[in-house]
């Protein structure tokens, strides 16, 4: 199956080279563009992406709000954040609104495409680390559903924090792959979480693990 791109950046450059390296990688295709972030839901409706490509700071509407906006859909893409700097407070906002994990720009071309098959997966969590130095900055707040975690729940979401995939959850918890997705969707339907960045931003939040 081909992953469908959609690219929003408001640089013409950095568009063609996101597509250029998108394009000549097998599996992968760029279906859209968009040059600012008030043209991405448009642009995602009549394509329907997997993963959508969201430069974080754009003018008018910025990749905060239109990421906030493809969430609204009934079935929204992965989006993943392309920014400049990974300690951006733009970036946890654009988490926090949706986004799936973000991407440096100046990554890597065969980075890129593994960050967005992963993305695509939902598995796995991309630069776990950066997301907990981010989480770190902002004060504790209640989240509802922590409580009702059981304590292999509990156990699932602290490694989920440490950018495990479900693979190796099993193998850590020392049970099957089955059980572990069991578990991960347990976790996400309690927190109210729509992926694992989510469930990981809500247990950082919540102060249920410690980002420090």
């Amino acid at each position: 199956m081909t992953l469908k791109v959609v690219i929003a950046d408001d640089e013409d450059l950095i568009r063609a080279g996101l597509r250029i390296i998108i394009d000549s990688e097998p599996g992968l295709s760029v279906v859209g563009e968009a040059a600012d972030g008030a043209a991405v839901l448009p642009v995602v409706r009549r394509e329907r992406p997997d993963v959508v490509l969201m430069d974080v700071r754009m003018p008018d509407v910025d990749g905060i709000q239109a990421t906030t906006r493809l969430m609204t859909l009934d079935d929204p893409p992965k989006v993943l954040v392309v920014t400049t700097f990974e300690n951006d407070d733009y970036v946890y906002d654009a988490l926090r609104a949706g986004a799936a994990g973000f991407l440096l720009k100046r990554t890597r071309p065969d980075d890129l495409v593994q960050a967005i098959r992963l993305v695509a997966a939902g598995e796995s969590l991309l630069f776990p680390a950066a997301i907990r130095t981010l989480a770190g900055r902002r004060p504790t707040a209640q989240v509802p559903g922590i409580e009702r975690l059981t304590g292999r729940e509990g156990d699932v979401l602290r490694l989920m924090t440490r950018g495990l995939s479900n693979g190796e959850i099993a193998a850590e918890l020392v049970v099957s792959h089955e059980t572990v997705k069991t578990h991960v969707g347990n976790v996400l339907a309690k927190l109210g979480a729509r992926d694992r960045t989510q469930a990981v931003i809500a247990a950082y939040e919540s102060g249920f693990v410690s980002p420090r």
